[in-house]
Protein backbone atom coordinates (compact mmCIF):
# COMPACT_ATOMS: atom_id res chain seq x y z
CA UNK A 1 0.00 0.00 0.00
CA UNK A 2 1.53 3.35 -1.25
CA UNK A 3 0.75 6.36 1.13
CA UNK A 4 0.20 9.50 -0.71
CA UNK A 5 2.93 12.11 -0.59
CA UNK A 6 1.82 14.82 2.62
CA UNK A 7 1.97 18.44 1.09
CA UNK A 8 5.07 20.39 2.16
CA UNK A 9 4.55 23.60 4.86
CA UNK A 10 5.77 26.52 2.75
CA UNK A 11 8.31 28.74 4.94
CA UNK A 12 7.06 32.22 5.48
CA UNK A 13 9.99 35.13 5.67
CA UNK A 14 8.61 36.73 8.94
CA UNK A 15 10.67 39.86 9.83
CA UNK A 16 9.97 42.13 12.94
CA UNK A 17 10.87 45.03 10.54
CA UNK A 18 8.58 44.54 8.54
CA UNK A 19 6.07 44.33 11.35
CA UNK A 20 7.22 47.52 13.07
CA UNK A 21 7.04 48.98 9.64
CA UNK A 22 3.59 48.14 8.74
CA UNK A 23 2.70 48.86 12.12
CA UNK A 24 4.05 52.87 12.21
CA UNK A 25 2.16 53.13 8.72
CA UNK A 26 -1.12 52.21 10.31
CA UNK A 27 -0.38 54.64 13.43
CA UNK A 28 0.55 57.37 10.91
CA UNK A 29 -2.60 56.97 8.91
CA UNK A 30 -4.43 57.14 11.61
CA UNK A 31 -3.26 60.24 12.87
CA UNK A 32 -3.50 61.87 9.56
CA UNK A 33 -7.60 60.69 9.52
CA UNK A 34 -8.12 62.06 13.20
CA UNK A 35 -6.10 65.54 12.53
CA UNK A 36 -7.89 66.33 10.15
CA UNK A 37 -10.17 69.58 11.32
CA UNK A 38 -13.04 69.29 12.00
CA UNK A 39 -16.07 72.13 12.27
CA UNK A 40 -17.01 72.78 15.75
CA UNK A 41 -20.74 72.70 16.71
CA UNK A 42 -22.93 75.11 18.47
CA UNK A 43 -26.08 75.03 20.65
CA UNK A 44 -28.48 77.54 22.08
CA UNK A 45 -29.60 76.29 24.92
CA UNK A 46 -31.47 78.80 26.20
CA UNK A 47 -32.60 82.57 26.39
CA UNK A 48 -32.92 84.51 29.52
CA UNK A 49 -34.20 88.13 29.62
CA UNK A 50 -32.00 90.02 31.96
CA UNK A 51 -33.41 93.59 31.81
CA UNK A 52 -35.93 95.99 29.62
CA UNK A 53 -34.92 99.49 29.42
CA UNK A 54 -37.02 102.16 28.34
CA UNK A 55 -35.68 105.58 27.94
CA UNK A 56 -36.90 109.17 25.94
CA UNK A 57 -34.86 108.02 23.05
CA UNK A 58 -34.48 104.02 22.77
CA UNK A 59 -35.71 100.88 24.27
CA UNK A 60 -33.68 98.07 24.28
CA UNK A 61 -33.43 94.66 26.00
CA UNK A 62 -31.10 92.94 27.76
CA UNK A 63 -30.69 88.83 27.31
CA UNK A 64 -28.15 86.43 28.09
CA UNK A 65 -27.75 83.39 25.55
CA UNK A 66 -26.37 80.47 26.91
CA UNK A 67 -24.64 78.17 23.92
CA UNK A 68 -23.04 75.06 24.11
CA UNK A 69 -19.88 74.59 22.45
CA UNK A 70 -17.96 71.66 21.16
CA UNK A 71 -14.38 71.72 19.89
CA UNK A 72 -14.04 68.40 18.40
CA UNK A 73 -10.64 68.68 17.12
CA UNK A 74 -7.54 67.24 18.62
CA UNK A 75 -5.87 70.66 19.46
CA UNK A 76 -6.68 73.11 21.93
CA UNK A 77 -8.03 76.56 20.61
CA UNK A 78 -7.52 80.11 21.41
CA UNK A 79 -10.14 82.60 19.93
CA UNK A 80 -10.58 86.09 20.14
CA UNK A 81 -13.49 88.57 21.19
CA UNK A 82 -16.24 89.03 18.36
CA UNK A 83 -19.86 90.40 18.07
CA UNK A 84 -22.24 88.02 17.16
CA UNK A 85 -25.09 89.99 14.37
CA UNK A 86 -28.63 89.28 15.37
CA UNK A 87 -31.84 89.63 13.04
CA UNK A 88 -35.70 89.40 12.90
CA UNK A 89 -37.01 89.46 9.15
CA UNK A 90 -34.42 90.47 7.77
CA UNK A 91 -33.57 93.19 9.85
CA UNK A 92 -30.71 94.23 12.10
CA UNK A 93 -32.37 93.84 15.65
CA UNK A 94 -29.03 93.55 18.15
CA UNK A 95 -25.89 91.65 19.47
CA UNK A 96 -24.59 89.23 21.75
CA UNK A 97 -20.70 90.03 22.86
CA UNK A 98 -18.38 86.64 22.76
CA UNK A 99 -15.24 87.27 25.18
CA UNK A 100 -11.84 85.77 24.30
CA UNK A 101 -10.97 82.81 25.49
CA UNK A 102 -9.85 79.30 24.55
CA UNK A 103 -10.99 75.42 24.60
CA UNK A 104 -9.65 72.36 25.37
CA UNK A 105 -8.96 69.51 22.42
CA UNK A 106 -11.82 67.07 21.97
CA UNK A 107 -14.13 68.84 24.79
CA UNK A 108 -17.55 70.89 25.60
CA UNK A 109 -18.00 74.03 26.97
CA UNK A 110 -20.90 76.42 28.11
CA UNK A 111 -20.70 79.87 27.12
CA UNK A 112 -23.01 82.85 28.39
CA UNK A 113 -22.96 85.74 25.91
CA UNK A 114 -24.78 89.05 26.82
CA UNK A 115 -27.07 90.41 24.11
CA UNK A 116 -28.72 93.75 23.47
CA UNK A 117 -31.65 94.20 21.41
CA UNK A 118 -32.60 97.26 19.51
CA UNK A 119 -36.60 97.99 20.75
CA UNK A 120 -37.05 100.62 18.51
CA UNK A 121 -35.84 98.68 15.49
CA UNK A 122 -38.47 95.95 16.63
CA UNK A 123 -41.42 98.54 17.10
CA UNK A 124 -40.56 99.13 13.36
CA UNK A 125 -41.41 95.53 13.04
CA UNK A 126 -44.47 95.35 15.02
CA UNK A 127 -47.20 94.21 12.88
CA UNK A 128 -44.67 91.03 12.27
CA UNK A 129 -44.10 90.81 15.86
CA UNK A 130 -47.31 90.67 17.37
CA UNK A 131 -48.53 88.48 14.38
CA UNK A 132 -45.48 85.93 15.69
CA UNK A 133 -46.45 86.58 19.61
CA UNK A 134 -50.29 85.19 18.47
CA UNK A 135 -48.36 81.79 16.84
CA UNK A 136 -46.37 81.94 19.30
CA UNK A 137 -43.28 81.48 17.10
CA UNK A 138 -40.70 84.01 16.23
CA UNK A 139 -37.95 83.10 13.78
CA UNK A 140 -34.50 84.93 14.48
CA UNK A 141 -31.08 84.58 12.70
CA UNK A 142 -27.94 84.77 13.81
CA UNK A 143 -24.09 85.32 12.17
CA UNK A 144 -20.77 85.71 13.77
CA UNK A 145 -17.20 85.14 12.78
CA UNK A 146 -14.54 83.72 15.25
CA UNK A 147 -11.02 83.96 14.81
CA UNK A 148 -8.27 82.38 17.00
CA UNK A 149 -5.37 80.31 17.00
CA UNK A 150 -4.91 75.89 16.82
CA UNK A 151 -1.48 75.01 18.28
CA UNK A 152 -0.07 71.49 16.84
CA UNK A 153 3.36 70.37 18.30
CA UNK A 154 5.35 73.55 17.68
CA UNK A 155 3.36 75.33 14.99
CA UNK A 156 0.19 77.33 15.26
CA UNK A 157 -2.19 77.38 12.91
CA UNK A 158 -4.58 80.68 12.08
CA UNK A 159 -8.46 79.78 12.05
CA UNK A 160 -11.55 81.59 10.53
CA UNK A 161 -15.44 79.95 12.04
CA UNK A 162 -18.21 81.26 10.11
CA UNK A 163 -21.31 80.38 12.14
CA UNK A 164 -25.10 80.83 10.77
CA UNK A 165 -27.84 80.07 13.02
CA UNK A 166 -30.89 79.94 12.03
CA UNK A 167 -33.35 79.35 15.84
CA UNK A 168 -37.16 79.82 16.22
CA UNK A 169 -38.60 80.72 19.48
CA UNK A 170 -41.44 81.65 21.80
CA UNK A 171 -41.55 85.44 21.95
CA UNK A 172 -43.48 85.04 25.65
CA UNK A 173 -41.61 82.79 27.39
CA UNK A 174 -38.40 82.83 25.65
CA UNK A 175 -38.05 78.85 25.14
CA UNK A 176 -36.44 78.09 22.29
CA UNK A 177 -38.23 75.52 19.97
CA UNK A 178 -35.88 75.04 16.96
CA UNK A 179 -32.69 75.92 15.37
CA UNK A 180 -30.25 75.18 12.48
CA UNK A 181 -26.56 76.00 13.36
CA UNK A 182 -24.05 75.73 10.45
CA UNK A 183 -20.19 76.34 11.00
CA UNK A 184 -17.96 76.56 8.57
CA UNK A 185 -13.92 76.16 9.37
CA UNK A 186 -10.99 77.91 7.56
CA UNK A 187 -7.64 77.52 8.34
CA UNK A 188 -4.95 79.05 7.73
CA UNK A 189 -1.84 77.33 6.95
CA UNK A 190 0.81 79.51 5.95
CA UNK A 191 1.91 81.74 8.84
Amino acid sequence: MELAPQPTAKKVNWSWTSALIGAASATAAAALISAKPKDPTFHLISIKLTSFKINLSNINADLTLTVHVTNPNITPIHYSSTTMSIFYDGSFLGEAHVKAGSQPPRSCRVLELLARLDGVELAHLAGKFFADVAKREMALDAKVEISGTAKMLWWEHRFKVHVECHVTVDPVFLDVIDQENESQLELFLAS
